[in-house]
């Protein structure tokens, strides 16, 4: 109660920013093939981040509902794999592994594909916050359009696509969602800070993530 309570007074990118630092004992060495065998990503802190992704996305409104739910989905893959068993699913890096190993990894609805999915939500909101405060003058349309186009489009089809666009139109302008964004006596200041720190832990987490597929040949699901 007393993590869920300090969590409420700050902002989700504060308690991102709290999971993150968790997730930092990612220290790959060698080889994208060698860094699956040394690289422990904790299943839960993980989630937890994707989790106040999704905090995040709500705050954009009706426009991110979609991308939302998939999210959700994909959190909840995961999330009971886990839970039937949190002593041999507590690393994510090994269930990737093991659907490899064993053939699964394509198939349906695989843990492997809510992962990767899951890394591109991530890859999204990290190219949203990074524009939001390196342009904050600059439309919400363009700055979720310009995002959207350099990470979630290359894997979406035409129908999510077509989706999206319609979707553009629900978009709150720059202020309010800066607005929302912040907890109740934030300044902009500080926001931008705990923006720019989050991003700093995140950019150099996902490029390990995508290492890590890469080596694992799922990163074209």
């Amino acid at each position: 109660m007393k993590r869920t309570r300090e969590m409420e007074k700050g902002s989700e990118i504060q308690s991102a920013i709290e999971e993150l630092s968790m997730l930092i004992e990612l220290k790959p060495t060698g080889d994208n093939l060698d860094r699956t065998t040394t690289v422990h990503i904790p299943t839960r802190p993980f989630l937890n981040v994707c989790n106040l992704v999704i905090q995040v996305l709500d705050k954009i409104g009706p426009t991110m509902a979609v991308l939302r739910q998939d999210i959700n989905q994909n959190i909840q893959r995961l999330e009971m794999l886990c839970n039937s068993d949190p002593s041999i699913y507590s690393n994510l890096v090994e269930i990737l592994k093991k659907e490899a190993d064993e053939g699964n990894a394509r198939k349906g609805a695989s843990c492997s594909k809510a992962f990767v999915w899951l890394a591109r939500s991530l890859d999204f909101t990290g190219a949203l916050l990074q524009r939001l405060v390196a342009d904050p003058g600059q439309k919400m349309e363009q700055l979720v359009e310009e995002s959207y186009s350099i990470t979630l489009k290359p894997w979406h089809g035409w129908i999510s696509t077509a989706a999206y666009k319609v979707s553009l139109k629900l978009l709150p302008d720059n202020k309010t969602f800066i607005n929302l964004l912040m907890p109740k006596d934030e300044t902009y200041d500080n926001l931008n800070e705990h923006v720019q720190t989050f991003i700093s832990l995140l950019v150099p987490f996902l490029e390990e993530i995508h290492s890590i597929l890469v080596g694992l040949q799922m990163n074209v699901f």
